[in-house]
């Protein structure tokens, strides 16, 4: 909804954004476009997220099993764009070719190119200035204040030296990621299983492979990726799928061309101690090393809500519009949590809806209201059959559905955008 009363003052709210990638810096500039104070807070060194390749290893958790991991990002060195660059802009900062040395043209460009894109995008509308580096955020609460009806946030963090600080904001914007925590599957026998197992966030290059037998558990993009690179160094590597159905005829052809050293199987069954993975249709074969390319977690290890907003089988909730929770809302919001989506212009629009609300501009429903939003969500994803898991898999063709106050905004550019996804 849109405040109808164009007298009303704009409001300037103090705003703690978590997360430097490619959400929280359109939030930041969002943000600052309507004319709040912002702190960025960022755990690595630069800004960039996931696109800040990391060529760090946690040798000691392979599987990602601690929380939060140590080493955030999960790109790998050859990883490539699968969507073309004209889908990767923001609205008014398109990701064109750069001519400049060392930089990528091509339309899928590598995973440096993003992070170059970023970097330029931070230049290009100043938010460095707003964005602390290596600050690790620890704890994030409501704000005691039993005199006050304005609800405020205490944020803990800490740097690199130790130091720990703690900062009260009017809004906080969660906008950490989802491709870190490792989503891990319960394998039959995988606890006493002799062999190196892994998930693919711990997958950087294909050399340590060299001359084993691979099984790499998942076939989306990750996983195709990791098999068909691992192929070339290893004595056999054998790709589980789900279904039939997950083999695509581009698939199918490099199972044709080499189909001495790369298998599909379906279903990893179970692990033995004698080092055998055992598959669906019964069949075997002694592996050295299982990755898991099985996707990931939602994580906020930091935040603490009393219960208001949960992660349960990768529901994030409740969230209306996956943005605010109805409870808490305006002053707590996630910028980034629906996947298949366009980013960055997606997160934008996000984040222009969060920055409008926060000062006035925009108002939301009455909280009884977002919450039946929300449960009308999940009734209609139950009915479609869709698991909870994938609450936040929304339609690339319905995203005008997800924010109504910017409706116009989102159909600007998705049309042609649209048109390239499929192209």
């Amino acid at each position: 909804m849109v405040c109808d009363d164009d007298n009303m003052p704009l409001q300037r709210k103090k705003v703690c954004v978590i997360g430097a990638g490619m959400a929280g810096l359109a939030a930041a500039r969002e943000l600052r476009r309507e004319g709040h104070a912002v702190t960025v807070l960022e755990q690595s060194g630069d800004v960039g997220g996931q696109w800040l390749y990391d060529p760090r290893l946690d040798l000691a958790d392979p599987l990602g099993g601690e929380e939060p991991v140590k080493v955030h990002s999960s790109i790998y060195a050859s990883l490539r764009l699968i969507s073309a660059r004209e889908n990767m802009g923001f609205t008014d900062f398109q990701f064109a070719p750069k001519d400049d040395d060392g930089r990528d043209q091509r339309r899928f460009p590598g995973h440096r190119e993003v992070y170059l894109y970023l970097k330029d995008f931070c230049d290009t509308f100043g938010l460095m200035e707003f964005v602390r580096l290596n600050t690790r955020v620890l704890r994030v609460a409501m704000q005691q204040q039993p005199t006050s009806r304005c609800r405020q946030w205490a944020v803990r963090s800490v740097d690199l030296a130790k130091v720990e600080t703690e900062e009260v904001f009017d809004a906080v914007v969660v906008a950490n990621g989802h491709y870190s925590q490792p989503r891990v599957p319960s394998i039959q026998g995988m606890e006493a299983w002799s062999g190196r197992q892994m998930h693919s966030h711990s997958y950087r290059t294909p050399e340590p492979f060299r001359g084993e037998v691979v099984v790499v558990v998942g076939s989306g993009e990750s996983g195709k990726d990791v098999a068909m690179e691992v192929r070339k160094v290893a004595k056999e590597v054998h790709l589980v799928a789900q279904s039939m159905k997950e083999v695509t005829p581009g698939l199918a052809k490099v199972l044709a061309k080499h189909g001495a050293s790369l298998h599909v199987q379906l279903h990893l069954a179970r692990l033995c101690e004698d080092g055998r993975a055992v598959f669906g249709d019964g069949s075997s074969v002694v592996a050295d090393t299982v990755i898991y390319c099985t996707g990931y977690d939602y994580s906020f290890p930091f935040l603490d809500t009393a219960g208001a907003v949960t992660v349960d089988d990768n529901r994030v909730g409740p969230l209306f519009e996956h943005v605010f929770p109805p409870s808490l809302a305006p002053s707590l919001s996630f910028i980034g949590i629906p996947i298949k989506v366009f980013a960055p212009w997606f997160f934008e629009a996000q984040a222009k809806w969060v920055a409008q609300v926060l000062s006035g501009r925009r108002t939301l429903p009455p909280e009884e209201e977002m919450l039946r939003s929300v449960e009308e969500w999940y009734r209609s994803r139950e009915i479609a059959g869709v698991p909870k898991k994938y609450t936040h898999d929304v339609s690339l063709f319905d995203i005008t559905v997800l924010l109504p106050d910017n409706r116009l905004l989102l159909n600007r550019s998705i049309h042609w955008r649209s048109v390239c996804f499929i192209a």
